[in-house]
């Protein structure tokens, strides 16, 4: 891709009323990855939601007005800490009149020292049996535990006040685009799905894992949008994936940016960041929610 043009020419394949369409288009360049929460202040609110016997957290952030409002279950990645994602991603949301609620799943963020983290025991099962198995344990604690705890927020959602049961969406980034994929199959209630960097760390070295997702796209419940940054670790699962989806005769939007950023680490995280980019694609999506 040529950076020292300001603009940059980017396909987008949508599956849309039954035909496929490939579109060329011409956005502006990505620009440095950066912390966007100069939005106009929407204020969280921590809450507590119930997985089997574990008590977890997240974080709520809502429209103006008393709703209900249509919502979006935003899906955080395997790390430790996402405190300037959740401020990046939140008052976007909340700006253009969705609720977001971000589960912190069991030993993550808000929900550390409740539950067992998962890179845990992926590090136990890494250094006793490697990689392989690594990628196995991941490939499982994702469909179970994890996933347990995805279900368990939706549900607490589900039952806010402020929320419209019925106009729901999941979305989610790198582990979270990856359960926001799951969810799109096994998540009864909710309108559509927005998966950004699924698996795209763990793609090439994960065959159940990889497998796993196929299996998900096929019978996928609501549509999905798929995007990544140009940059990121590998591009295969957006690709992949919603083609898939697209063989299946499901309605799926695919889109890969330019590069965010100056790294290959930013444009993971453009699905944080990026919403100066694809904030407009992605609220268009998901219209269809409100």
């Amino acid at each position: 891709m040529d950076t020292t043009n300001r603009t940059a020419l980017v396909r987008r394949t949508a599956f849309i009323a039954g035909t496929l369409a490939t579109v060329v288009l011409c956005i502006p360049a990505s620009p440095t990855a950066q912390d966007v929460g100069a939005s106009p202040p929407y204020p969280s609110q921590t809450v507590d939601y119930t997985s089997g016997p574990l008590t977890l957290r997240g974080q709520v952030f809502k429209p103006a007005g008393p709703g209900p409002h249509p919502a979006v279950l935003f899906l955080h990645g395997g790390g430790d800490d996402y405190t300037k994602e959740v401020a990046a991603v939140g008052p976007l949301y909340a700006r253009n009149e969705f609720v977001l609620f971000v589960p912190f799943r069991r030993g993550q963020g808000l929900s550390v020292g409740r539950g067992e983290w998962i890179n845990e025991p992926l590090r136990r099962e890494f250094d006793a049996n490697g990689g392989p198995a690594r990628m196995r344990l991941m490939a499982q604690l994702l469909v179970t535990e994890q996933m347990d705890d995805v279900l368990a927020a939706l549900k607490y959602l589900e039952k806010q006040p402020y929320v419209d049961a019925k106009r729901i969406a999941v979305a989610g980034n790198s582990f979270g685009g990856i359960l926001a994929v799951f969810s799109a199959e096994r998540a009864s209630g909710i309108r559509a799905v927005v998966a950004s960097a699924p698996a795209a760390q763990n793609w090439a070295r994960g065959p159940e894992l990889r497998e796993k997702l196929l299996s998900a796209a096929r019978n996928a419940k609501v549509p999905v949008f798929f995007f990544q940054a140009a940059n990121d670790y590998n591009l295969d699962p957006t690709e992949k994936l919603a083609a898939e989806m697209m063989a299946a005769g499901k309605p799926q939007v695919r889109k890969i940016y330019p590069a965010f950023g100056m790294s290959v680490e930013e444009g993971h995280g453009f699905g944080y960041f990026g919403g100066q980019v694809w904030g407009s694609d992605v609220f268009a999506f998901l219209s269809q929610v409100k």
